[in-house]
């Protein structure tokens, strides 16, 4: 994978009120927060809005969308009048959340897929139409007359892409970006928290007018991770991407956050980032128990493996030459619908390693 432009948090009391996203129903002369972040200032909650009895938990009331809802995007005002009929995603984990939010059918087309969407989505986005395997450009875009694009990345917005969110505004397109990939201060989730990842479940919810399916989602996910026994707190490398130079999970991002919800204790937790370049001689030198390695099309797990055994420095690792890996899908090691499962299913895999 060619190093992408991740999330690179410092907030005071300003920037953590924008932290919160600021999804409001906009009523006449009222404009009241539906959703806010655990940890939040109470900025005040109609009696219609979710309570939760632990932060993460699943609300027991699922509010109905009142259009229009507007939302503080990364920093960006979006105000949707109506639910979004005409939708493309760029990247694998938006496509993922709106069919998990049973919207599958308002996808007019998807583009930069991190590879196949787990079993229980499949059938809902087999006919998709696959637009672009990167970032499409704006024309194939403006042919498909979306009324809101979803990124995955902030980068996936720019004039030599699909174009900047205030000129897709001008072709009254809406547009929207996961906040867990957020970069200003006061919006990068720091760090990111299975709180966030509901949120933007939650968010995402009221915005394409599912807000039941959005509980629904979130009460699942919440049971998976209720489920999960964590482990004794193992070392864990997590290798991204990247040969000479490995790119892997630091300690402010969805590897973190799962690692540490399994149990498991991340080499590189300490570095102030979501992921980071670090030398072999540092892996070598850490001597993981465990090496998670992600699955993708332009560096698949079995190349990787083959990396380790070449290089003489990592093939003298325990993990290498007792074959302690874990694979996990790229589009798993980005915030979405699949964290839960792959909190268990690390906590599987390592199990199934002896410990």
């Amino acid at each position: 994978m060619p190093t992408p432009a991740l999330p690179d948090p410092s907030a005071a009391t300003t920037p953590a009120s924008r932290r919160s996203r600021a999804l409001r129903v906009a009523l006449p002369l009222v404009v009241t927060p539906l959703l806010a972040l655990a940890g939040c200032a109470d900025e005040g909650t109609p009696s219609a809005a979710p309570t939760t009895s632990a932060p993460g938990a699943a609300s027991t009331t699922a509010p109905a969308s009142t259009f229009p809802v507007t939302v503080d995007n990364c920093g960006t005002e979006v105000t949707f009048d109506a639910p979004p009929e005409r939708i493309v995603t760029i990247k694998s984990s938006t496509a993922e959340l709106v069919a998990a939010l049973g919207a599958a059918d308002r996808l007019v087309g998807t583009a930069f897929s991190d590879g196949p969407p787990p079993a229980d989505l499949a059938p809902a986005l087999a006919d998709v139409p696959v637009i672009s395997e990167k970032v499409p450009g704006q024309e194939a875009l403006l042919a498909l007359e979306p009324d809101l694009v979803y990124g995955g990345w902030e980068s996936n917005f720019s004039a030599d892409g699909v174009g900047e969110r205030d000129v897709l505004a001008g072709y009254d397109i809406a547009t929207y970006v996961s906040p867990s990939a957020c970069k200003e201060p006061g919006y990068q989730p720091d760090p990111l928290t299975f709180d966030d990842v509901f949120d933007e479940v939650r968010e995402a919810g009221a915005v394409l007018g599912e807000p039941a399916a959005a509980e629904e989602v979130v009460a699942a996910q919440q049971a998976t991770l209720d489920a999960v026994e964590p482990l004794a707190g193992q070392s864990v490398v997590w290798w991204s991407s990247g040969t000479d130079t490995p790119f892997v999970g630091a300690g402010i991002g969805a590897p973190q956050m799962m690692l540490e919800a399994a149990g498991l204790t991340n080499v590189f937790a300490g570095v102030h980032d979501t992921w980071a370049s670090v030398g072999w001689e540092e892996v070598v030198a850490a001597d993981p128990d465990v090496l998670v390695l992600v699955d993708s099309v332009w560096n698949t797990a079995e190349n990787k493996k083959a990396a380790l055994a070449a290089n003489p420095a990592t093939a003298a690792l325990d993990a290498v030459r007792e074959e302690r890996y874990v694979v996990v899908p790229f589009a798993a090691s980005e915030a979405g619908v699949r964290n839960a499962d792959t909190v268990a299913d690390l906590v599987a895999q390592v199990t199934a390693l002896g410990g």
